[in-house]
């Protein structure tokens, strides 16, 4: 079994938005979404691209016969609030019986698609109602998708890291992510990064992708951005971890982050 976990909205947002010449969507393994709340509340309105998970006289799930589990490289499940992965959870009652989704359907929902996957299955954290707070525009009554009309949806072109300002935070884990997402944009327009202040975070990104994508040091990439923009701050836990990302890329820290400069 491949396992669940749990995905921060911002997550399912960038699985959604990621795009080449079209939409990644119109992959066929790239993402299968499942909505475990009721048959009212799916068609009253769910997230786009998403199939309703049905269940049997009994309650049990069923694995839709549509989705090809065996590839998929992104399985999120989600229901209306579920915010932990939890094994205590109520007992499957009779489908016709329920008008909202219980809370933990989620979570029984991807216990079953667990067993046909080969990636872990994620379970989305605050459910359809924290989600669509924040990304109302990304909700649907529509239910049957063709190709081509995936190959068409437009995404959004953002890319969110969710990383605070703080020295404590870890934005290397993101690093790659940022890295593939610029590159891939600027081969057809530019790309804007931002963060609050745009002295820190913003700064932080831009340099890991130059270290990676255009092969310069630390010390290049540093200076190249101070040129374009004279108040450059990164925090020194985002400076240690450009200095780790150097040495993941060159095998070795050329630049001496103790410097005043730095």
């Amino acid at each position: 079994m491949a396992g669940v976990e749990l995905c921060e909205p911002i997550q399912l947002y960038n699985i959604l938005n990621q795009a080449t010449k079209s939409s990644r969507l119109a992959e066929r393994n790239y993402l299968c979404l499942i909505d475990a709340r009721t048959k009212r509340e799916y068609d009253e309105s769910h997230l786009i691209t998403a199939i309703r998970m049905k269940r049997d006289p009994s309650g049990s799930y069923i694995v839709p016969p549509s989705a090809n589990l065996d590839y998929v490289r992104h399985c999120v499940v989600y229901d209306g609030t579920t915010e932990i992965l939890s094994s205590d959870y109520v007992e499957d009652v009779a489908a016709d019986e329920e008008i909202n989704a219980r809370s933990g359907s989620a979570m029984r929902c991807a216990r079953v698609v667990q067993e046909y996957t080969r990636f872990p299955v994620r379970v989305l954290k605050g459910g359809y109602e924290r989600f669509t707070i924040s990304y109302h525009f990304l909700q649907t009554q529509k239910i049957f998708w063709m190709p081509r009309e995936l190959e068409d949806f437009l995404p959004y072109p953002v890319e969110i890291v969710p990383v605070p300002d703080s020295p404590e935070a870890d934005m290397l884990t993101f690093f790659g992510d940022v890295c593939h997402f610029i590159e891939r944009h600027t081969q057809q327009d530019a790309v804007l990064v931002f963060s609050t202040l745009g002295i820190s975070r913003c700064c932080t990104a831009v340099m890991a992708y130059l270290m990676h994508s255009c092969k310069l040091y630390l010390k290049n990439a540093w200076r190249y951005v101070q040129n374009c923009k004279n108040d450059i701050r990164p925090n020194r836990g985002f400076v240690r971890q450009l200095s780790e990302w150097e040495a993941r890329l060159y095998l070795s820290s050329v630049t001496n982050i103790s410097e005043p400069s730095y």
